[in-house]
């Protein structure tokens, strides 16, 4: 069964929740989409009960340390698998070339040449630019620019095996330019930092990025199925759900996904 595995919901300053990343899985394969900032995305994919030996793609959609800093300990734990004879295959980081540069310094730096030693041989980049497109567990994944104000960053759509379509926009504001690339999707994951209603408290569009009124105006003009908030502050994590769903059906008719670090959506 398609689904995906939310590993993290979290803007970058949080503490109460994980950074924003998650896993896309079929057939017990797992794609991860940004590994968050630090080694707990190691015990996050032990708690979801995902195997670092059926990872062999991860996507980097940018360089902000929230989303790429956890990429050394996913080098470093494929790194020890092959040593110890139980990793098949090679593992496929996808990225734009700066960001590729920038994962291959923090390793050199950081790793033992034991673990860094695997990059290049077994640890093989994936350069993408704007519209590449890969096969990445029997999905066709275009990967596109979102023309970010702030800093290079990718997003990707791709039609599921159950023919279901599915877009990812990063962590800032939608731009009209995507609009063939996520329009009438099934899911449309898309950033939420706060709520339209504490903009004044959190600050979003000073950060570059979307309210929930935002996230669901967006979605409500392209005519998705499903939209997924994600990449939110943590001060409203208990009620989170409640909160940020009451906020969104103001201004989207469809379907409101809220996820909670660790919560699983079938596809």
């Amino acid at each position: 069964m398609e689904k995906i595995t939310i590993l993290g919901t979290g803007s970058a300053m949080v503490t109460k929740c994980y950074n924003t990343c998650f896993t896309l899985s079929n057939e017990g394969e797992h794609f991860l989409i940004d590994t968050g900032g630090g080694n707990t995305i190691l015990s996050y994919l032990e708690n979801a009960d995902i195997s670092i030996n059926n990872i062999h793609h991860v996507f980097i959609s940018h360089s902000h340390n929230d989303h790429i800093t956890g990429i050394i300990w996913i080098v470093r734990a494929v790194a020890q698998q092959i040593i110890n004879g139980t990793y098949e295959n090679n593992l496929y980081i996808y990225a734009h070339k700066d960001v590729i540069e920038i994962i291959r310094t923090i390793c050199d730096l950081l790793l033992q040449k034991k673990f860094a030693n695997f990059i290049d041989n077994r640890i093989l980049f994936k350069e993408i630019v704007n519209d590449s497109s890969f096969k990445i567990l029997n999905w066709d994944v275009n990967f596109f620019d979102i023309q970010s104000d702030k800093q290079l960053q990718f997003g990707f759509n791709l039609n599921l095996m159950n023919c279901k379509t599915l877009t990812f926009l990063g962590d800032e504001p939608y731009k009209d330019l995507l609009f063939k690339y996520a329009y009438k999707v099934d899911y449309l994951l898309h950033e939420a930092f706060c709520l339209y209603s504490q903009k004044d408290i959190f600050n979003p569009y000073e950060k570059f990025h979307s309210t929930v009124k935002d996230a669901c105006e967006n979605a409500s003009k392209l005519n998705v199925k499903n939209i997924i908030l994600y990449h939110s502050e943590d001060k409203n994590l208990v009620n989170k759900k409640e909160l940020y769903t009451e906020e969104g059906r103001k201004f989207f008719s469809g379907n409101i996904l809220v996820p909670k670090d660790l919560e699983i959506i079938n596809l």
